[in-house]
């Protein structure tokens, strides 16, 4: 008889496989039909608590469609095949990632145990690790991929369509002043990179080092020593943030000698930071906080356009007119990548705001917080794993736009939770 966790082994351990050939965070699109077949065939389907939160969210951005033609004050642009592309695949992850999760909730722990999808999660943070490291020695790495051979131009120059079917190791921006590559491979931007490791690292330690044996825990160091080098080299300061707070919650919510050993690990790994030659890197970082004026003048954008449609928002995003410095700006033959920057690209949060409103928002944390408040009493392993991750998805919300692959972490670390207390 087939595996029937084939689906989820296959998406997670196989990604990087997805990534080579085009399809990258779309994936979990594909691999959502046959999970969609086998829960169909398995009725009844079970679901967890907060379900309907989510339905709430997919039925209210089909409303939102209403509002694609709109143009709110301060935006750019008018309705074409780039717009409802966009809302065409964030409707489709929505509802993927819902079967994904009643998938993996409805699975017996004897067709998959909760260790093993752990491990599954762990498997792919080793592939975080070894597309960081590609993007720090070869960031020029890039190619054309199967899948964008076959798109037709149309659909295939879309700078969001683009993102996902174009393997590249980095992206080159100048956050210190000059040109420097931010690792983002095997994922979509460099911003995903960060938000995946940091959730990654998560469920990797509870795999291979609290249930992992001597030779699972020597190589756990060996791993995560070596993803240090891609972290700093991301530049990314919202994953620097979210690693210091789930150190801060690991030491507020374990006790005793657990206690103890994460403070002696955080202690003795900030001293052997702060001798490397890394921390330069950081401290330059942290002295050149330009992009604070481009998220100021982004998410002040989002909220005034947002505020002409508040209850459902306007079904996709919208190019603000100008930039942070003037309204006048555009691709150049000198300048590829200036241009009207998308509202809503600091944060799920502010992309909720714009396509789907307040409504759309106030669901989303709602969904994310229930989850907390109902497993903050679950002190397995998995349990504080699990509510620690949700904590930092209500943080993300502000920095990181939670499409695609983060997203799609989210919701399976969600359903470990659910599948927890069954």
């Amino acid at each position: 008889m087939k595996d029937p966790a084939w689906p989820i082994a296959a998406l997670l351990v196989g990604y990087p496989v997805w990534w080579a050939l085009g399809f990258g965070g779309l994936s979990v699109v594909v691999m959502a039909v046959p999970m969609a077949v086998i829960l169909w065939r398995r009725r009844p389907i079970r679901l967890p608590r907060g379900a309907g939160l989510w339905v709430l969210l997919l039925a209210g951005y089909l409303v939102s469609g209403l509002a694609l033609a709109e143009a709110p004050p301060g935006t750019y642009g008018g309705l074409g095949p780039g717009r409802l592309i966009g809302y065409g695949m964030r409707f489709a992850l929505y509802a993927s990632l819902f079967v994904v999760v009643l998938y993996l909730g409805n699975l017996t722990k004897q067709e998959l145990s909760q260790l093993r999808l752990v491990r599954m999660l762990g498997v792919l943070f080793v592939w975080t690790v070894a597309g960081g490291l590609l993007g720090v020695l070869f960031p020029k790495f890039a190619y054309t991929s199967p899948v964008e051979y076959v798109l037709p131009g149309w659909i295939a120059d879309n700078s969001f369509v683009q993102n996902l079917i174009h393997p590249t190791a980095a992206q080159t921006q100048k956050v210190l002043g000059y040109g420097l590559p931010r690792p983002e491979a095997p994922f979509e931007w460099a911003n995903a990179w960060g938000s995946n490791l940091s959730i990654l690292l998560v469920w990797f330690v509870v795999g291979w080092w609290v249930y992992g044996g001597r030779h699972r825990k020597a190589a756990a160091v060996v791993l995560i020593c070596l993803a240090a080098v891609p972290v700093v080299y991301s530049l990314n300061r919202g994953l620097w943030i979210g690693l210091g707070l789930a150190a801060l919650y690991l030491v507020v919510r374990v006790g005793g000698r657990t206690r103890l050993t994460v403070c002696a690990i955080a202690a003795a790994a900030a001293l052997a930071f702060a001798l490397s030659p890394l921390a330069a890197l950081v401290i330059q970082r942290l002295d050149n906080p330009h992009s604070n004026d481009i998220r100021a003048f982004t998410v002040s954008a989002t909220i005034e356009a947002a505020a002409h449609s508040p209850v459902i928002g306007f079904g996709n995003t919208r190019n603000a007119t100008g930039n942070h410095r003037t309204i006048t700006t555009g691709k150049t033959d000198w300048c590829a990548g200036c241009g009207h920057p998308p509202l809503g690209s600091d944060g799920q949060l502010w992309l909720l705001l714009i396509t789907q409103g307040v409504t759309g928002a106030v669901l989303y944390v709602a969904f994310f917080a229930g989850a907390v408040r109902r497993h903050w009493r679950d002190r397995s392993p998995v349990g504080l794993a699990g509510v620690l991750v949700m904590l930092l998805v209500l943080f993300y919300m502000f920095v990181y736009d939670g499409l695609v692959t983060p997203l799609s972490l989210y919701l399976i670390s969600f359903a470990l939770l659910w599948r927890n207390t069954t």
